[in-house]
Order: C-alpha cells, then sequence, then structure tokens
C-alpha cells in the first residue's frame, strides 16, 4: 500500500493527472499532508517551532495547515551581513534552520564568494538555488538529489501536457534568455533539450557570460548602496563602467540572436527566454525583412516569468508571435515560483493554469493568516501552496500572489482545480506585500542563525 504522498506524487506522467476533482483528491491529500507534518517537524527547526506556537500536533484539515506554512520571505531571512561579510559559516547555520537534512559543515576559509559556496554545498549533496534578487535580496532554496530527479521529470510533462509538443527530439533550440546560473534551472535546461530537441542541432543561448547568483547578488548591494548614498566613488565609477559594457555586450548578443533567427528559419523551432529580449530579437528580424512567412509552421515558445517590470507595447506577445511564426497552439505558459517544484500549466482552451494533485492550494486572507471558506467555485484571494513532491525542503509556502482558485470544472474537461489567468503581486497592487507571520518567522530564524 502507497503512501497518501506516493498516491499524489505517482500521478506525475499520468495523461488524466488534472482530471481529479477536489472533492475527490481531499481526503488523500490532507492525510498527506499530515504525513508530511509528522515526518519533518522535528527535522526541520523552522517547521517546529510554528508548530510549538500554534499548537498544532496533527493535520485534521487545510486549516490545521495554514500556520505551518511558511512565507516565502523565510528564504530571504538570512542576515545581509552573512553575504557583505563572507561569513559563510553562519550563512551554513542559517540554512540549516530550513532544511530537512543536517548541513555538515564544511571548510570555507578558501571561499572567495557566493558561487564557491553554492558550489561547496552541491558537493555535499545540498543544492541551494537562489532567486535572482532583482528587488532585494535572493531567496535561497535547498533542493535534494530527489528534487533535481523530479524536475527532470516535471518539466518536461508540464511542457508537453501545455503546449501539445510531443518529446520528439526534433527541435532546434534558441534561448535569447538571461536567467541564474544555478543548479534548478541548469537541471530544467538540461531535460528540455533531451527531450525536445535534435541532438545533433547545436542549442544557440546569448553570447553574454551566464547570470551567477554572485554576480546579482553584487549588483542588489551595490544598488542598495547607491539608493542608501553610502556607495564609494570607485564603485560608482566601476558601476558605471560595468553596466556601459554589460549593454554594448547585450546589444551584440542580440544581433547575433536574430542572425541566428534567419540562419534556422527552416528548422522547427523551440524558443525560449523573456520577453523583453524576445521583442527586441523580433524587432531586429523584421528590420531584416523576415517575419513569420519565412519561418517554420509549427514552431513553439517556452517564456519564463512575466513581463518583470519591462515596459513594452501591448501586443508585445502578438508581435514575438508573428515574427516566428508561433501558433497559439504552441505558446506554453506555466505558474510556478522559485519555491516550488512543480508546474502548473495553462490549458489552451479555459484560460486557467491547473494544480496538479500533488500541489495542495490555499487561497488565504491578505495578511497570509486564515483560510477562506472555498470547497466549490471559485475564491479570491492570498496563494499558498503545498508542494508534496519536495524533498529538500519543507513543501509550504504563503507566496505575494493574489489569485482567483477556481475547484469547478476547466472549459477543457479536466475537473480538477485551476488558477484562473488573472494573477498579480500583491506589491505590484499596494506599492509594499506584508504577510502577518514573516516577522515572527524573520526573528526566529535570526536567533538561531
Amino acid at each position: 500500500m502507497k503512501s497518501p504522498t506516493e498516491q499524489l506524487t505517482r500521478l506525475v506522467a499520468a495523461e488524466d493527472r488534472f482530471h481529479h476533482s477536489h472533492s475527490e483528491l481531499r481526503e488523500t491529500q490532507i492525510a498527506a499532508l499530515n504525513e508530511q507534518f509528522q515526518e519533518r517537524r522535528d527535522r526541520i527547526k523552522l517547521l517546529g517551532h510554528r508548530a510549538r506556537e500554534a499548537g498544532t500536533t496533527e493535520i485534521r484539515d487545510r486549516a490545521d495547515m495554514v500556520p505551518l506554512l511558511f512565507p516565502h520571505t523565510a528564504y530571504k531571512s538570512y542576515p545581509e551581513s552573512f553575504l557583505t561579510g563572507q561569513r559563510w559559516d553562519r550563512l551554513g547555520t542559517w540554512l540549516g534552520t530550513v532544511s530537512p537534512y543536517p548541513i555538515s559543515p564544511i571548510e570555507t576559509s578558501d571561499i572567495t564568494d557566493i558561487d564557491d559556496w553554492i558550489a561547496r554545498l552541491q558537493a555535499a549533496g545540498h543544492y541551494v538555488s537562489c532567486s535572482s534578487g532583482t528587488t532585494g535580496k535572493s531567496a535561497m532554496l535547498l533542493a535534494s538529489d530527489k528534487d533535481m530527479h523530479w524536475s527532470r521529470i516535471d518539466t518536461v510533462n508540464v511542457f508537453a501536457w501545455g503546449s501539445g509538443v510531443a518529446p520528439a527530439q526534433d527541435r532546434r533550440r534558441i534561448g535569447v534568455g538571461a536567467t541564474a546560473a544555478v543548479p534548478k534551472n541548469i537541471i530544467i535546461g538540461e531535460a528540455q533539450a533531451a527531450a525536445f530537441c535534435d541532438p545533433a542541432k547545436a542549442a544557440f543561448r546569448l553570447p553574454i557570460p551566464p547570470l551567477t547568483v554572485g554576480s546579482l547578488t553584487k549588483m542588489v548591494v551595490l544598488r542598495k548602496k547607491i539608493a542608501e548614498g553610502t556607495a564609494r566613488p570607485e564603485e560608482l565609477a566601476d558601476f558605471e563602467r560595468t553596466s556601459v559594457e554589460r549593454q554594448v555586450a547585450l546589444d551584440k548578443a542580440m544581433a547575433i540572436a536574430a542572425d541566428h533567427f534567419i540562419e534556422h528559419r527552416a528548422d522547427k523551432l523551440l524558443v525560449s527566454g523573456l520577453w523583453n529580449a524576445l521583442y527586441k530579437v523580433a524587432e531586429l528580424v523584421r528590420e531584416r525583412g523576415y517575419s513569420a512567412k519565412d519561418f517554420h509552421p509549427d514552431n513553439c515558445i517556452y517564456v519564463g516569468g512575466g513581463l518583470k517590470r519591462a515596459q513594452l507595447p501591448p501586443n508585445y506577445r502578438e508581435f514575438v508571435h508573428e515574427t516566428f511564426n508561433i501558433p497559439d497552439n504552441r505558446d506554453f505558459q506555466n505558474y510556478s515560483m522559485q519555491e516550488l517544484n512543480s508546474g502548473m500549466p495553462k490549458c489552451q482552451v479555459g484560460d486557467r493554469y491547473h494544480v496538479p494533485p500533488w500541489i495542495v492550494p490555499f487561497v488565504l486572507d491578505e495578511k497570509g493568516e486564515e483560510l477562506l471558506p472555498h470547497d466549490t467555485g471559485e475564491v479570491e484571494g492570498r496563494a499558498a501552496f503545498f508542494d508534496l513532491s519536495l524533498d529538500g525542503r519543507w513543501g509550504g509556502v504563503i507566496s505575494g500572489d493574489k489569485i482567483s482558485l477556481d475547484f469547478d470544472p476547466c472549459a477543457c474537461g479536466c475537473a480538477g482545480p485551476s488558477v484562473r489567468n488573472n494573477i498579480v503581486r500583491y506589491a505590484d497592487i499596494q506599492g509594499d506585500d506584508k504577510i502577518g507571520c514573516a516577522g515572527t518567522v524573520d526573528a526566529y530564524v535570526r536567533g538561531l542563525s
């Protein structure tokens, strides 16, 4: 007899995985939540603390889990001085407060930056995937070998379901995005290439240095100094020089990407990147006299994230599609976040993102403290999720997103829960985002590190 968690995660490759209704999944999901809690309450320090505060000893319904969900800011709760002061031993101690596995001390005397630290942890079996930290500190998210294996499987299944593209190894990949070079992003890229791309056709990526966590962190720290007026003159001069050099290199890379698209326009393409870069390359391709009529009719596109505050015309999506001849049914869109290990692909019919059985969705009040009543129909509020596939960290997270969760069947025929395509960030609505339990979590974690 498989455990409740295994009963749900084994559906990862099932063709009908989105057909299971909320009422059908409810009892198994609650049993799996309790299973996860009982197994990890004494292994994850922060979880044990939250359980003692709430007086929780058992998960009997979804409401019991709410006090145990970590705010997404928990993974940014380390003191910034640990980074700026290169206190890698203290940063490792902090990481141990949110890990279900012991973080054994590592040799840090010869570590020069955060990239070295991440590599040293990876050698010990701890994969740290950091967010880009473009609006503040980077979130540091632990993953295990089991999580890396899951990411390889899930990313292929999610893309195939959402785009209708079979993993037939028959495409040429052209990537014009710049994502952080962290373990999870690397694994996902490798898995997609192995499944969908022709191994005889070399993949293209922008000819610019990869974005490492170290380079991103340095940039964020310097921007903060500039905002506070504490940056030294030589730091400002270096920032200006680096910014100019980076822009020149990026402009050249965009031109090279446009030429590469044109050179391989007859191939069946898998186009990937961020909208801002894709739009700029599309403009260059149009300037050279090429458009949809010149490209293969079965191209597909994989876009990571939203606009990321990029300022683009209202028709940016259509402009990119019409440039590279991408049919509407080959436009893959996915809802997820760094804190999760699984995707929620958008269907082609109902214009909504489908939640797989191993992700338990919650809709909370704005402060993230109360579960909103919801068993049928649609409810709007703060999104929270528990990803039962996660092994290297606690699966429950309260996000910064405002969503509409629907328990009624989708027009595409899937009966499972779905998220409507009207997701917004609370920070974008009100300029700030405060989750009720975040301060308590931050104080506890800092106290242990």
